[in-house]
Order: structure tokens, then C-alpha cells, then sequence
């Protein structure tokens, strides 16, 4: 049996570029991101399974902002939650489908997940977290105008809404999913970043935010004791320069080196930024290598062949940076 492993997918493998993010495009990119899953699972390894929710909780914000005249509207830290549920349930029926195909009957599990922030974080004061779709500069300005939103460019590719991102600090439902995870179970968790709540009285109070899902990720797969944790994105490795005439694929780097390229400002902090973040603090935290690629290339980068790959150790890179 291979050791556990935690995959934190993108928003971009529910919802691809180009994509209006219907209901059936998600479930069919659902379908199609889960079949590579099960065949680690087929190989051998336990997995944990996280999820950004960022298109899907701006949309929700929207339906809910839109429809305040005729119904009660949702705070953030509801709509958190019902997208952590909405796409669990996606997710879990196309993985539960995807084993099936290949003649395991593993059970699959989602679990609501509420994560620990600070109230004091400073992240409440100075949003930085892109939610919703893209727009164009007017639209986006008219918006700002008119629902008072924040705006911010992201990543070249237009302009979203930022709320604030607080530092997750502590995974309530933790016991509940290493529990799952020592039975055998597929686990869903900690969809979207979790459901931010602070402590109040031996109370927990949801507070309105989103947390970076690589950061909660991350957390969860250091409380978990896992070794390898791997975050999917959009591209097949992490880039210096990206998109430029001069930029370099990385395929294996040291803990210090990501933090150098970090410090060098080569990873933009609506894009690469906040996994490679999510990176140094798993592997500060006793984890031992960090994987980034696409999700039809996690099968491949796990036996050394795709992606890239951050390790713990003084292991010298293969390739000039």
C-alpha cells in the first residue's frame, strides 16, 4: 500500500478556460478530473481530495446580491458552504463513478469543513482574494461603484472581486477525516479553503471570508502527518519569467530555492503565489515533497516523470534555473 497523499484540484478542473461554468460542464470536467484520481487509488495510494470554489462562490455572492429584494441574502461564510457542499457532491459522485469503471467499490465520503481563522487577521482589513468570474475594466469599475467591491487585475487574464484571505489556523473536523482516511475512504474535505469561523465563547461564529484553499490544504495534509502533498493547476510545471521570451521551467527545487524565487517575485499572488506559499509551509511543517502540475500529469509526476516537484531535503535540482 502507497502512503496517503493529499491533491488539492483547481478551480480550473471544474471550470476550464473558455467555459460559461455551467452545471454540466462542471460535472462533466468532474468526470474527467476524477478518472485520473482512481487511478491512483487503483495504484495503491489513500487520498485526500480538496477544491478551490472561487468561481462558484463569486456566482453564488451574485445570485445572492441579485435576489435581496425577493429572499434573505447569504454572507460569505454561507456561501462558503454551500459550494463546499455543491461541489463535494459533484465531486463525489464522479469519483465514486470513475472507481466503479475500474472495479473498486471505495467508499467516498465529503465532509463540511470548518477552518479556524483570526479575527484580528489583518487580511480583514486589506482584501486580496479574487472570487466570482473575470470582467473588463468597465465592468468591473461599475461594479465597484455600484455593490462596492473591491477589484484587483488578475493575472493578466482581467479584473475580479477580492474579499479578505485570513491565515487558516486550525481544522475543526480533523479527527472526522483522519478517521475516514484510516478506513479506507476517498476523502472530500476542506473544499474551497473551509468555512471560516473564529472562536467566541467556546462558540464557533462564521466570519465573512474566503481561505486560500493551497494554504488550508497544506495545513490539513501537515496535521495529517502526510509526506507528499500535490496541488494541480493550469499549467504542466511552475515557470520563472511565465509567459515571458526567458521563461524557465522548474522541475525540481529545494525548499530554499522556492523561497527565494517567492522572495524574487517570480510567482504573481492571484495565480502561483499562494501554492508556492503553500508549499514552503508544508514542507517548514515536516512534510516531505510538494508536487505542481496539471491533473491528467499527477500519475506521471508522482514516478518522477511531469510537473514539478519541491523538496524538504538539500537535493540539488536537475536542471540549469
Amino acid at each position: 500500500m502507497c502512503k496517503p497523499i493529499l491533491i488539492a484540484i483547481g478551480g480550473n478542473s471544474l471550470i476550464r478556460a473558455g467555459q460559461s461554468g455551467s452545471v454540466k460542464e462542471q460535472i462533466e470536467n468532474a468526470d474527467t478530473t476524477c478518472r485520473h484520481l482512481a487511478k491512483l487509488v487503483e495504484q495503491g495510494h489513500k487520498i485526500v481530495i480538496t477544491h478551490g470554489n472561487g468561481p462558484q462562490v463569486g456566482a453564488q455572492l451574485i445570485r445572492s446580491e441579485m435576489a435581496a429584494q425577493q429572499v434573505y441574502q447569504l454572507p460569505l461564510d454561507s456561501c462558503d458552504a454551500s459550494t463546499q457542499g455543491e461541489l463535494g457532491y459533484v465531486l463525489q459522485n464522479a469519483m465514486r463513478t470513475a472507481l466503479h469503471e475500474l472495479g473498486m467499490n471505495i467508499p467516498v465520503i465529503t465532509i463540511l469543513t470548518q477552518v479556524v481563522v483570526d479575527e484580528l487577521d489583518s487580511a480583514f482589513s486589506n482584501p486580496s482574494k479574487p472570487v466570482g468570474p473575470f470582467y473588463s475594466k468597465d465592468v468591473a469599475e461599475k461594479k465597484k461603484n455600484e455593490l462596492g467591491w473591491q477589484v484587483i487585475e488578475d493575472a493578466a487574464r482581467g479584473y475580479r472581486r477580492i474579499v479578505p484571505s485570513p491565515e487558516p489556523l486550525e481544522i475543526i473536523e480533523l479527527d472526522a477525516i483522519r478517521c475516514c482516511l484510516s478506513q479506507g475512504f476517498v476523502v472530500i474535505a476542506a473544499g474551497g479553503g473551509g468555512i471560516p469561523v473564529v472562536e467566541k465563547g467556546g462558540a464557533y461564529c462564521g466570519v465573512e471570508a474566503v481561505v486560500d484553499k493551497d494554504k488550508t490544504s497544506a495545513l490539513l495534509a501537515s496535521k495529517l502527518g502526510l509526506e507528499t502533498f500535490i496541488t494541480s493547476t493550469d499549467t504542466d510545471k511552475v515557470y520563472l519569467n511565465f509567459k515571458k521570451p526567458n521563461q524557465c521551467a522548474l522541475e525540481e527545487i529545494s525548499l530554499a530555492q522556492a523561497r527565494q524565487y517567492l522572495d524574487e517575485n517570480h510567482f504573481l499572488s492571484g495565480s502561483m503565489g499562494p501554492k508556492i506559499e503553500a508549499a514552503i509551509d508544508f514542507l517548514s511543517h515536516g512534510g516531505k515533497e510538494v508536487i505542481i502540475t496539471r491533473p491528467e500529469l499527477i500519475g506521471e509526476a508522482l514516478k518522477g516523470r511531469a510537473g514539478t516537484r519541491i523538496f524538504s531535503d538539500k537535493k540539488e535540482p536537475s536542471h540549469e534555473a
